[in-house]
């Protein structure tokens, strides 16, 4: 299947309705999730995508669901996400839900990197998760396939991996079945607000009343809320990925060495990137947001890499609006679906590294390579819940590079938040509020 673009065609035109209880404003993996479980609660929802389902970063990662790695305050809700995942299938009767148990495996070649899978261990065994690490001496016997100098690894055998560009649109099948309203190439442009409070929306093809609605844009998020009043810190990174040609290789794992992060396909392919190379397009946002993302930049293992300007059309291009009525065309409309160049560099890259990690594979050709533009936030973990500047107003975003599995645990939350039911876990550390209420900005492992 082709990457998602504006060129796909339309799947989702459902009529727009006059009033629905809640609107979700974009159709990743947080909105689409969103969706489907506050129609299971009864709740009439309107999901809004200024392009198409999962046409962004959310049909463009890696498509692993791991549980391996997760930031503290994260793990707990990606442990209820695994178990999720392992039902959709069966329950929505959408094949494309399926989730295949891979297991996660992380190889370390530095002390330091050792150190650190150490450290997260102690956090997975909280747990009780069948996370080990593993000697020089176990990788060798195990994995001998995966070629360096090993001094250890980490291993999560309850972890899988899905089909992203495929998932995606199948949850929202399944949501439609369920009663949601599901509308491609319908930009949400603005909000009604009453009385400090959401009374509705303004998309580009006409008024919806709602007493609810919940931001999940992805790396659009943070425009959109800015032209509400809200400053919501987020920045867009660029990361580059591809797909071999299908090959036979007996290699299943998730796995993540230095350099080189491999999932097996269903299409008998393997999905590549180099996992270490983010590359920003500067902008306003980059300067306005600078000292929040110090701590990020000074601790993240990622080779990242400043770009003078975005593109015309990408988020926080220089020149672009940041402030439209609900009369005008917006950036959302003007860009469809965000489809960034991959970067060539990194898929040489790619090409040069992957028969020396992997022999099996070697003569394995790139069938495509693409890129996609990931929500960051300054501590790499989340944006949920009710802005305090709007109520009414739910945020989803800022997922980080993580969103494709722990996707499904998010939509169950933000559908309890938005019924006012208890969420069922802690989410302090993702609360809206935190980067301007004094509390301490510390970057997750992103």
């Amino acid at each position: 299947m082709p990457m998602i673009t504006d060129k796909s065609p339309v799947a989702f035109a459902d009529p727009l309705p006059a009033e629905v209880d809640v609107v979700v404003i974009g159709a990743g993996v947080a909105g689409t999730a969103t969706a489907y479980f506050l129609a299971e609660r009864g709740v009439k929802v309107l999901l809004c995508d200024k392009g198409r389902v999962a046409g962004e970063q959310s049909s463009r990662n890696w498509g692993w669901i791991r549980q391996q790695g997760r930031d503290r305050a994260e793990l707990p809700i990606m442990i209820e996400s695994n178990r999720i995942w392992r039902g959709l299938a069966a329950k929505t009767g959408e094949a494309d839900l399926t989730f295949t148990q891979s297991g996660s495996l992380h190889l370390a070649e530095t002390d330091a990197r050792l150190s650190a899978f150490g450290s997260w261990h102690a956090q997975a065994q909280e747990h009780q998760l069948d996370t080990r690490l593993l000697s020089a001496a176990e990788i060798e016997e195990r994995f001998p396939h995966v070629r360096g100098t090993w001094l250890g690894g980490i291993e999560t055998k309850s972890d899988g991996r899905g089909e992203p560009f495929v998932a995606i649109p199948a949850l929202a099948r399944a949501a439609r079945r369920l009663g949601v309203t599901v509308i491609e190439e319908c930009a949400v442009r603005t909000l009604d607000i009453a009385a400090g409070r959401v009374a509705g929306v303004v998309t580009e093809k006409g008024r919806v009343r709602c007493a609810q609605a919940v931001l999940a844009g992805g790396a659009w998020s943070t425009y959109f809320a800015a032209n509400a009043g809200i400053d919501l810190p987020q920045l867009a990174v660029r990361s580059t990925v591809a797909r071999t040609e299908p090959w036979p290789s007996s290699y299943l794992h998730n796995t993540n060495t230095p350099g080189l992060a491999i999932r097996r396909r269903t299409d008998g392919g393997y999905t590549v990137s180099s996992g270490v190379l983010a590359e920003h397009y500067l902008g306003p946002r980059s300067f306005k947001y600078f000292t929040k993302y110090l701590k990020l930049l000074k601790l993240s293992a990622k080779d990242v890499r400043l770009h003078l300007g975005a593109p015309k059309g990408y988020p926080g291009a220089w020149g672009s609006p940041s402030r439209w009525t609900a009369d005008e065309v917006t950036p959302f409309e003007r860009m469809r679906v965000l489809n960034p160049t991959p970067n060539p560099a990194a898929v040489r890259d790619i090409e040069a590294r992957l028969p020396l990690r992997f022999p099996e594979l070697k003569g394995a050709k790139l069938a495509e390579a693409w890129a996609g533009m990931i929500d960051v936030t300054p501590d790499a973990v989340p944006t949920l819940g009710e802005s305090d500047a709007i109520k009414g107003l739910y945020i989803a975003t800022g997922l980080s590079g993580h969103g494709f599995g722990i996707g499904p645990a998010i939509g169950r939350i933000m559908a309890d938040l938005v019924s006012g039911r208890a969420p069922g876990h802690d989410l302090t550390r993702f609360r809206p509020q935190r980067f301007f209420d004094g509390t301490p900005i510390v970057p997750g492992p992103y």
